[in-house]
């Protein structure tokens, strides 16, 4: 009778993770029994404090190099900086989410059974208390980030991908007005995002076949380090391996929004409630990068110059159709997807650098552009009339001379994305492109030089229209802001000016992490 060993857990190397597991679960416990009246301030704070803990718990863990759990996961470098950076901005992100004083009864639906356009829908968006139930689905999808950042096999990375995507799909149907709008974004979001998933299991199912040359046993397998042995010493045919590589980049890159599998963003990031926006602008990217960077640079690194082409060509389709799209842009937060879509396209040519610079620049880049993307869908949230949020482009002219304030932290947010010096998004393209050249990827240097000139535009059109135009009668004021979007507000404009002016701490922070356990 064979004997059932169970794996070992290093419990303390996954602490962050475990943390918010428990979070989330306690915060669906509160949701049963917490009177509605105290619900917010309870969810809220606990939210804050695990993520603290969490974050806590990934400093206590710095330098470790392991695999745990039967060596599904993997705590190194690289996992505990994306896990340190994804907590981080998940604070910031919270702060909006927590924010009640912007708009009464906060950016969220008092409840996600109300049918759009009705009666009860128009009472609760003038009124009602807005659900509790995000705080416990922003901890599930944290959760699902740490452990997908962390995977060591394909397998794990499935479940953590689906742990984080379903919580997402939900919190973008709950906005508070144009429900519709909102409704239909989920929607698409979660069709789409089911297509993307069943690419990445079927992509498995083929890795799992190619390697059942090399894994012990003579069965297949799909921990990251068997992969790794079938790329470099299989003598079979490598049309199924790189035929599963495809398909998982398609889940992957379908969750970092690069072209052409960003067809989603825009409408998501128009109908979900911002501050869910910002939180997958930034974390979302985050966690898919970190996939992809364990992917590339653990199991399929014996392969470069297969997958190099391929996914060159794709960072080069990601910059320019981000880049020309978000020119014709009249919703800013549109216009703000379409950006999001091409710094995608930037992040790849670190990526495909595929050198210990390539991913160390990668990693800076993704905390920096985190700190910025929220910071500007914070000051979206400002931007009021009395139907709720003002998007399109015409209502925020002359919105420097109604509040020079935000209009100027708006306007120093859109520098940095276009990549202007003593800004954080000047010192992220400098690393990458830098990395880039060092890995002799001078074309995607180019193209992502000539996209960058193009991106300018739009973001100089919006700083032109707020500075230069005059206000007009449909121009909306500036809500007086909360304590803690001031916060989140304040944070992401501070990051985002010191990693321009002295960045050399956290790039040294990324590059000392910068090593894989394989």
């Amino acid at each position: 009778m064979t004997e059932l060993k169970l794996p070992s857990f290093d419990y303390a190397a996954i602490a962050p993770i475990l943390i918010m597991v428990g979070a989330a679960l306690v915060g669906v416990l509160v949701e049963a029994f917490v009177p509605r009246r105290r619900r917010q301030l309870v969810q809220f704070l606990l939210a804050l404090a695990t993520l603290v803990a969490a974050l806590v718990m990934v400093v206590v863990n710095s330098g470790k190099g392991l695999t745990t759990a039967g060596a599904a996961l993997a705590i190194d470098g690289p996992t505990l900086f994306l896990q340190g950076a994804i907590i981080v901005l998940g604070i910031m992100a919270l702060l909006l989410v927590g924010e009640r004083s912007v708009e009464r009864g906060g950016p969220f639906v008092a409840e996600a059974a109300i049918t759009a356009d009705s009666a009860e829908d128009r009472r609760q968006a003038s009124n009602a208390n807005g659900a509790t139930e995000v705080f416990p689905l922003m901890s599930f999808a944290i959760a699902g980030m740490l452990v997908f950042v962390a995977a060591n096999d394909l397998l794990t990375m499935f479940i953590a991908l689906e742990v984080f995507s379903l919580p997402l799909y939900l919190l973008c149907a709950l906005a508070r007005r144009r429900r519709l709008l909102s409704q239909e974004a989920a929607l698409k979001y979660f069709m789409l995002g089911a297509y993307a998933s069943a690419f990445f299991l079927f992509g498995i199912a083929l890795v799992y076949g190619f390697t059942g040359g090399v894994a012990a046993g003579g069965g297949g397998s799909v921990d990251f380090s068997t992969i790794h042995r079938s790329v470099t010493e299989s003598t079979a045919s490598p049309i199924l391996l790189f035929a599963g590589l495809a398909l998982i980049a398609i889940g992957l890159l379908f969750k970092a929004a690069a072209a052409p599998f960003h067809v989603w963003t825009p409408d998501v990031y128009q109908g979900a409630p911002t501050p869910i926006t910002g939180f997958m602008a930034a974390c979302t990217k985050v966690a898919a990068f970190g996939g992809l960077l364990r992917v590339l640079y653990v199991a399929f690194d014996g392969s470069t110059w297969e997958f190099r082409p391929v996914l060159g060509a794709i960072a080069v389709l990601t910059m320019l159709v981000g880049a020309i799209l978000a020119v014709t842009q009249t919703d800013i937060k549109r216009l703000l997807a379409y950006s999001s879509v091409a710094n995608a396209g930037y992040l790849l040519v670190g990526v495909l650098a595929v050198s210990k610079a390539g991913l160390s620049s990668t990693m800076f880049y993704l905390v920096a552009y985190g700190f910025s993307v929220i910071a500007a869908f914070a000051v979206v949230t400002l931007v009021r009339d009395a139907d709720g949020e003002a998007t399109h482009l015409s209502r925020w002219a002359g919105l420097g001379r109604r509040s020079p304030l935000y209009a100027g932290l708006f306007t120093f947010i859109l520098l940095a994305f276009a990549g202007i010096p003593l800004t954080s998004g000047f010192m992220s393209k400098f690393a990458v492109f830098g990395a880039a050249l060092e890995g002799g990827q001078t074309w995607l240097v180019i193209a992502g030089v000539l996209s960058s000139m193009i991106l300018a535009f739009p973001y100089l059109r919006v700083v032109v229209m707020m500075w230069l135009s005059e206000p007009g009668e449909s121009t909306p004021s500036i809500s007086r802001a909360g304590a803690m979007t001031k916060l989140a507000l304040a944070i992401g404009v501070v990051a985002t000016l010191v990693l321009g002016v002295a960045p050399a701490p956290l790039l040294d922070l990324a590059n000392s992490a910068a090593d894989f356990v394989r």
